[in-house]
C-alpha cells in the first residue's frame, strides 16, 4: 500500500508509506494528486520540483506546497513523479514532475493549503510512515 486515507473532520488526512525516505515522500506527493483527481493524468507538461526544510517535516511540507504553487499558478495537473533524490544532511528534495493542464480533468476537490497540523515523517525499523492533514 503506497497511501491510505484517514477520518477527518473538516480537513483530508492521509498517511504514505515507503522502504526508503525518497518512497514515502513520492507516495505523499502521489496521495496529494489523488486528492486533487483521481485518474490517470497524461504526461503533456513537465516541471522540476526543488524545495528545502530545516527538517523532514518542513521538507515534506515544503515539497507538497510546490504542487499547490503549480496547480494555482500554473493550471497544472501533476500526475507523475521521477528521478525524485533527498539530499538528507542538507534536508533538500528535488524531482522531475509530469502532468497536464487541469483545464482537461474533472478536478476533485481544491486544496486550499498543506497544514502541519497532526504531521509527521516517522523510521521504525525498515519502514517509513509519512501523515499530513491538507485544508479544503
Amino acid at each position: 500500500m503506497k497511501f491510505k486515507f484517514i477520518s477527518h473532520t473538516a480537513d483530508i488526512k492521509f498517511q504514505a508509506f515507503g522502504k526508503t525516505l525518497e518512497e514515502v515522500f513520492e507516495n505523499s506527493a502521489l496521495a496529494l494528486f489523488d486528492v486533487f483527481y483521481n485518474g490517470k493524468v497524461k504526461d503533456r507538461k513537465k516541471f522540476k520540483i526543488k524545495a528545502k526544510g530545516r527538517d523532514f517535516e518542513s521538507l515534506l511540507y515544503n515539497f507538497l506546497e510546490e504542487f499547490l504553487f503549480l496547480f494555482d499558478s500554473e493550471n497544472f495537473l501533476p500526475g507523475k513523479i521521477k528521478n525524485l533524490k533527498i539530499d538528507k544532511k542538507r534536508f533538500e528534495i528535488a524531482c522531475d514532475i509530469f502532468g497536464d493542464e487541469i483545464k482537461n480533468y474533472e478536478t476533485n476537490t481544491h486544496v486550499k493549503a498543506i497544514t502541519y497540523n497532526e504531521m509527521f515523517v516517522k523510521q521504525e525499523k525498515n519502514k517509513f510512515t509519512t501523515q499530513v492533514v491538507v485544508d479544503v
